[in-house]
């Protein structure tokens, strides 16, 4: 089971865009009311900061592994996607009560609720799990990965090039094979 907090968060800049540093939460309000009043975040992130679900703090799963994963969002609402994957069976409201949805590639959270999704893992891998509003995900953080253990199966999808670290044909200049 994954738990995913999907956060926003509205921090103060100063006029050259660099972010202010607070002594302390009590210096920081009024300047970040006024942020939090204009409704543009400057960071949405996954379980309180950006990468914390990435690179060394990854989730880790292995192939014919069912995960179970949880997410929320307190104040918005969210589009979760599984890239690589997607939701076998989904509860968008979380309620097991109800008839889950089933093989969604998206599925909607509104906030102030949780809903969660069940998946198995079929293929090993690096798996982007992010809030489908790509400009959030990319540029300000919410954004999770989920490395896959386990061997390939070729039946299931034919590998015409074998895995490799993301970046080593792709930004070497080289074509690949």
């Amino acid at each position: 089971m994954f738990y995913i907090g999907e956060n926003d968060f509205y921090i103060p800049r100063d006029a050259n865009g660099d972010f202010i540093r607070y002594t302390d939460p009590g210096s920081a309000y009024g300047d970040t009311l006024e942020v939090m009043n204009g409704l543009i975040s400057t960071h949405v992130v996954f379980n309180g900061r950006v990468g914390s679900m990435t690179g060394e703090n990854a989730l880790q799963a292995a192939v014919g592994e069912t995960v179970l994963l949880i997410h929320a969002q307190a104040n918005r609402d969210t589009r979760p996607h599984l890239i690589g994957g997607h939701g076998d069976l989904v509860w968008e409201t979380g309620k097991f009560n109800c008839p889950p949805l089933r093989d969604q590639e998206t599925w909607f959270i509104r906030g102030g609720s949780a809903g969660c999704a069940l998946y198995t893992f079929r293929q090993p891998g690096v798996y982007a799990y992010v809030n489908h509003n790509l400009i959030e995900a990319v540029n300000l953080g919410a954004t999770a990965h989920i490395k896959v253990s386990g061997t390939w199966d070729n039946d299931l999808m034919e590998q015409v090039v074998a895995p490799s670290e993301y970046g080593d044909a792709h930004t070497s200049g080289k074509a690949l094979p």
